[in-house]
C-alpha cells in the first residue's frame, strides 16, 4: 500500500471545538510546520500509540 492508498482510505469527520481550542491547536500547529488537520491527526495518532502501549503494559 502506498502513500495515495492510504489516503484513499481516510475518514472524514465533522469536528467542532471551541474557538480558543482552535486558535491553540493553531498555533502549535504552525510550531510544528502542520496543517490544522495535519497536528489533529498526529496528536490522535499519539494519544492511540500511547494508548495501546499502555494497554500492553497491564
Amino acid at each position: 500500500m502506498d502513500a495515495n492508498d492510504k489516503d484513499k482510505d481516510k475518514k472524514q469527520i465533522l469536528l467542532r471545538l471551541s474557538a480558543s481550542l482552535w486558535q491553540e491547536l493553531a498555533s502549535w500547529a504552525q510550531d510544528d510546520f502542520r496543517s490544522i488537520n495535519g497536528q489533529i491527526e498526529f496528536l490522535l495518532t499519539e494519544c492511540v500509540r500511547k494508548r495501546k502501549k499502555n494497554i500492553g503494559d497491564d
